[in-house]
């Protein structure tokens, strides 16, 4: 599958999507080393065509366009950094002034409209109470004689004034809380813009550490492909020693269940052998159907897991008829989180993938998941895009796993299997 994508330098936005941050950044570097050793190789053979005469030697026309550097008294091209050059406020003194500036403005508009809204409800408050005070007085002026009118109007006056320095009053302590609220808000609107600096520094800071972190992971992945070889090598010797003191039973029930004879079982238990690796059992595959390129639907999942798989004993616990406890049919990501949901770090499961030829790990994170893509396309099994070791079974490649860590970054280590909730079990489709 890796190499179909690195040949036809395109992958598949729904598989993507399938991929983790691990596996895409491996993806993209495994593209990009693809993409300068074609350009290496194009440029060794137009120059090796060139030196033999097979291809003139490219001519670059004339042009006109030229750019000519100022240069500085030194004779060297001028550079200036803005906050370094003679008389420039140092950089993070200017940022400081113009977030400060920003956010003052802003406090001030915001500060101008409350300050309208404020003065158009005193003038309507001092209005309405003054038109209601008026109606009073001119009520009981109908009342009074016509000797009165001079004290009324003395009254009426010394009601306005009194009216009028209550407004007064009013209207200084709106402008005050005004005032109160223009400061508070610019110190807000200050922390908020300088959270936004930091945070744009912090995610700078956070990419080179993540280029570090990079280079490091593909480092120790070079040094963990090493350590998992010898770890298989001893892994197999051990293997063999438990298939000399008994384990035998097994694959004779294997060799019943394929149809060989009982004189097969005999040569193969005379004929183990020593320090040298297993021979593989051949195993015959249905070819009546040709697979497509991609899975299409369930139906097309389901024959290609019968055809292909079953017979490989996917699926299975080694050398038992029972289905592994990790196995899953058909399930989509949210189902299989939801079953790994109240589990602990480092429980997992298997299940059938919809988007290509193989099977999704997913793994339980202390917090959150990963799932990664398990490649069954070919006559093996192997992590797709983040693991280059090949497995013969889909049971090596667990068993493996819960020895060896998947990722150096991650630190998986397979430990507990996820089972089965409900009856009948999500796979019962692939075994009917």
């Amino acid at each position: 599958m890796l190499q179909q994508i690195l040949h036809d330098m395109y992958i598949d936005p729904e598989l993507l999507a399938e991929l983790s941050d691990v596996q895409k950044h491996i993806l993209f570097y495994k593209m990009r080393e693809e993409q300068l050793r074609r350009w290496r190789e194009r440029e060794a053979w137009e120059a090796l065509a060139q030196a033999e005469g097979l291809r003139p030697s490219k001519v670059k026309r004339a042009s006109d366009k030229h750019i000519q550097w100022l240069l500085g008294a030194d004779g060297e091209v001028w550079v200036w950094i803005m906050g370094e050059g003679p008389g420039d406020k140092p950089y993070e003194e200017i940022s400081e002034e113009l977030i400060a500036e920003r956010a003052r403005l802003q406090a001030q508009r915001e500060a101008e409209e409350l300050w309208k809204q404020k003065e158009a409800e005193i003038t309507k408050k001092f209005r309405e109470a003054l038109a209601n005070e008026k109606a009073r007085i001119l009520a009981e002026k109908w009342k009074v004689e016509m000797e009165d009118r001079k004290a009324a109007k003395v009254l009426e006056e010394r009601i306005h004034e009194e009216f009028k320095r209550k407004e007064e009053e009013e209207r200084k302590r709106g402008e005050e809380q005004i005032r109160l609220q223009e400061e508070q808000r610019a110190k807000e609107l200050y922390w908020t813009l300088k959270q936004a600096q930091l945070q744009n520094q912090a995610s700078e800071k956070e990419e080179r550490e993540w280029e570090e972190q990079l280079r490091r992971s593909k480092e120790a992945d070079e040094e963990r492909s090493r350590r998992a070889q010898r770890a298989r090598d001893e892994y197999q010797r051990h293997s063999l020693r438990a298939i000399q003191k008994g384990t035998v039973a097994g694959l004779s029930s294997m060799f019943r269940e394929l149809g060989q004879s009982h004189e097969q079982e005999t040569r193969l238990y005379h004929h183990l052998p020593g320090p040298g690796p297993l021979p593989p059992i051949a195993v015959p595959v249905s070819r009546t159907w040709e697979r497509p390129l991609r899975p299409v639907s369930r139906e097309v999942i389901v024959r290609w897991f019968k055809e292909e798989q079953l017979p490989r004993r996917a699926g299975f616990e080694r050398n038992t008829k029972s289905i592994a406890p990790w196995f899953h049919g058909i399930i989509s990501r949210e189902d299989a989180e939801d079953l790994l949901e109240n589990m602990t770090e480092g429980a997992f499961l298997v299940r059938v993938s919809e988007k290509i030829w193989g099977y999704t790990l997913s793994y339980r994170l202390q917090k959150g998941f990963k799932h990664f893509l398990v490649d069954a396309s070919g006559d093996f099994y192997s992590f797709l895009g983040v693991d280059p070791n090949r497995h013969a079974t889909l049971t090596d490649l667990i068993d493996f796993h819960k020895e060896e860590i998947i990722t150096v970054s991650g630190g998986e280590l397979l430990q507990e299997p996820c089972g089965q909730r409900d009856s009948p079990p999500d796979y019962h489709l692939l075994f009917e």
